[in-house]
C-alpha cells in the first residue's frame, strides 16, 4: 500500500523530505524517540514497553534505509530491553541523550559525570525541604536522575513547586535540568538529542532524515533537523501525540506531521517500509 495521501498531505519542507526519503531510501536515516513515540507513556517508567508493532515495522525498514536509530534519554540497554530492539538486527540505540551507544550487540559509554553521584545523595533531602508532595519519586538512570510528579494528586502544581529547588541543586553539582511531561531530569551538560542526532547523521553521511518524538526533550532534535535542512539535508519532523491527550504544543507547532501516539508512529513506519520496498 505504501504512503497514500494521508501521509503525503504534509506541505513544504516536510513533503520535500518525504519525497527525498522515498526517492533515495539508502541515503535516509529514520530516527525515533522511545517513550511516548515507540512505547506508550505509563505511570511507572519501568513498566514501559514498545508498541507490539514496533519490531515488525523496524524490520521492514532496516534493510532499505541507511540506518534506523533510537535516540532516548533512557540508558541504552534499558531501551533495548524494553523495546525488544536487540531482536531487530541493524538498529542503533543512542542512550542517555547520546552518551551511550548500543550497536551490533555491544554497548559503549564514557565515564559517568561526577555530579550525578553528588545529586544522588543530596536529592532526597532537597525534595523533602521543598515540600515535595506524596507521590513524588526519583528515577535513577545511572547517568542522570529524574524527578517525576505524575503520581501526585496535582502533578502540574507539584512540578512547578519543585522546579526551582531542582534547578538550584543541578547547578550546584554542575548538571542541567531537562524538563518533560511531569518530569524534571538532572543530567550532564552538553548532552542532548540534537547533538546526538547531528553527530550520527554526519557519521553516516545521511542526506535525508525522519525524526519522530513526543516531548520537550525532542525539541533539540527538531532544532537539529531544522538546521541541517539549511545544509541540504532533507528532513521530516513527526510529533507523536498521546491518544486521549493533546500533543506537546511546542513540538506539534514545529512538526510536519502529527500522529496518534505510538500506534500512529508504527502505522507511519509500516507504510514507509512498504513504500521503500516497492521501489
Amino acid at each position: 500500500m505504501g504512503l497514500d495521501e494521508k501521509w503525503m498531505a504534509v506541505s513544504g519542507v516536510g513533503r520535500d523530505g518525504l519525497l527525498r526519503i522515498l526517492a533515495a531510501p539508502s541515503d535516509a536515516v529514520i530516527a525515533l524517540d522511545f517513550d511516548g513515540t515507540l512505547a506508550p507513556i505509563v505511570a511507572d517508567p519501568s513498566q514501559a514497553r514498545a508498541h507490539p508493532g514496533v519490531s515488525g515495522a523496524l524490520r521492514g525498514l532496516v534493510p532499505h534505509v541507511k540506518a534506523v536509530v533510537v535516540v532516548t534519554g533512557r540508558p541504552a540497554q534499558v531501551a533495548v530491553e524494553y523495546g525488544g530492539l536487540g531482536e531487530v538486527p541493524g538498529v542503533v540505540v543512542l542512550g542517555h541523550y547520546g552518551a551511550e551507544r548500543f550497536e551490533d550487540g555491544e554497548l559503549t559509554a564514557p565515564p559517568v559525570h561526577p555530579g550525578v553521584a553528588g545529586v544522588r545523595g543530596a536529592l532526597p533531602d532537597a525534595l523533602a525541604a521543598a515540600g515535595a508532595p506524596e507521590g513524588t519519586w526519583v528515577e535513577d538512570k545511572g547517568r542522570s536522575l529524574a524527578v517525576h510528579t505524575r503520581r501526585t494528586a496535582a502533578p502540574e502544581e507539584a512540578l512547578e513547586l519543585l522546579r526551582a529547588p531542582v534547578d538550584a541543586l543541578a547547578a550546584e553539582y554542575g548538571l542541567v535540568v531537562e524538563p518533560g511531561r511531569l518530569v524534571l531530569e538532572l543530567r550532564p551538560p552538553g548532552v542532548d538529542k540534537g547533538a546526538a542526532l547531528t553527530g550520527f547523521l554526519r557519521e553516516r553521511g545521511a542526506r535525508s532524515v525522519l525524526y519522530a518524538g513526543d516531548d520537550l526533550g525532542d525539541l533539540a532534535a527538531f532544532a537539529a533537523v531544522e538546521k541541517l535542512r539549511d545544509e541540504g539535508v532533507a528532513g521530516v519532523l513527526v510529533c507523536s501525540g498521546a491518544v486521549g491527550d493533546a500533543p506537546v504544543k511546542e513540538l506539534a507547532d514545529r512538526a510536519d506531521l502529527v500522529v496518534a501516539g505510538p500506534a500512529g508512529v508504527v502505522e507511519l513506519l509500516v507504510r514507509l517500509g512498504e513504500a521503500v520496498r516497492e521501489r
